[in-house]
């Protein structure tokens, strides 16, 4: 899989034109998605151990390849990896197993929506949240599926904390940093950078097929 990667193609080459009108509509209207059962039992099983201890999120874990290299460089708070999907999560778990899971480390399978949503109602709060590499979705039409510009957003920031997205398309990085500056964040930075060190699987993918890579982090004000 090394050097094997496509680039992201879209016919878009810079941020959408219509990105700060649909980022200031989630901003100002409630989301009135309700979330499923399946969702409320997996935040359920894990809700008691994160409220009152500010977290680190892996949103979109994958295998929990970088929720453990997370936790081990994270070691006094908890890191929580949440994805949907249990075959990925069922992988992770065996290489864990393998290797040992890192204490402060836990996956759960969760549609990210509804935990993000949940954890959002219950006022948990994170020390620091982790996109990475995200479903770019780079057709135009498809906006609205990508993160900085679906509804979840305000569920997003009221988790709080540091929120750092990578990403290897520069137009997702700059749209992300424009809608966390609509939200009132402070832009700490946004840059291609060396993944001297990589965190995922897919870091590593890209990194080995040159693509470029973005990191953005952002400070919140919400």
């Amino acid at each position: 899989m090394d050097g094997a990667s496509s680039m992201v193609r879209s016919p878009q080459s810079a941020p959408h034109p219509r990105l700060a009108e649909v980022v200031r509509r989630h901003l100002d209207a409630p989301y009135l998605r309700v979330p499923g059962d399946a969702g409320r039992r997996a935040f359920d099983s894990v809700a008691a151990r994160l409220v009152g201890t500010p977290f680190v999120l892996d949103a979109g874990c994958g295998t929990g390849a970088g929720t453990i290299e997370l936790a081990r460089r994270h070691p006094a708070q908890i890191v929580l990896g949440v994805d949907k999907s249990a075959a990925r999560l069922a992988s992770g778990r065996r290489v864990a197993q393998a290797s040992a899971l890192p204490a402060n480390a836990v996956l759960l399978r969760c549609e990210l929506v509804d935990f993000w949503q949940l954890a959002a109602a219950a006022n948990l709060r994170c020390e620091r949240q982790f996109l990475f590499y995200p479903n770019p979705w780079p057709k135009p039409e498809h906006l609205k599926r990508r993160w900085h510009a679906h509804p979840a957003l305000p569920s997003i920031l009221a988790l709080g904390g540091t929120i750092e997205l990578r990403t290897n398309w520069r137009v997702y990085a700059e749209e992300f940093a424009s809608a966390l500056e609509l939200a009132g964040a402070r832009v700490e930075s946004c840059e291609e950078f060396a993944a001297d060190l990589p965190l995922t699987p897919f870091e590593r993918k890209y990194a080995a097929s040159c693509h470029d890579l973005w990191r953005c982090v952002a400070r919140g004000a919400w």
